[in-house]
């Protein structure tokens, strides 16, 4: 594979530091890519993902799916061949219950209401 045909991109934390360049095949998934991140992720910073689903990619504003390819991912308008692609990385880190030490769910909590009779 001609050198060429690689794709240089580098990850944009949400605190400004980058982890990369490094340049991908296009036919790489999304998710191998969130795999390299786990990778890298600097060890001081505090709250760093534990697993691809903790991560969301961003490229042009859309989030990425972990089953498309970089190739894919790209945008045919503004970027050059052979340029840089900058990628942002959204980590999403579940909330524990307090409650039952679970993992809470995505949907949304009923109102709870309480009344004290004294």
């Amino acid at each position: 594979m001609a050198s060429q045909d690689l794709i240089e991109v580098k990850f944009r934390l949400s605190d400004g530091t980058d982890i990369g360049p490094h340049k991908y095949s296009p036919s790489t998934t999304v998710a191998s890519l969130k795999e390299k991140i786990l990778t890298q992720w600097p060890k001081e910073k505090e709250n760093g993902p534990r697993t691809i689903n903790d991560l969301k990619l961003i490229n042009a504003g859309k989030i990425l799916e972990n089953n498309r390819t970089l190739a894919d991912s790209r945008l045919p308008v503004g970027e050059l061949p052979g340029g840089l692609i900058t990628m942002h990385v959204v980590v999403r880190i579940p909330v524990a219950d307090k409650k039952n030490d679970k993992l809470q769910s995505d949907s949304l909590e009923t109102p709870r209401c309480s009344c004290t009779i004294l």
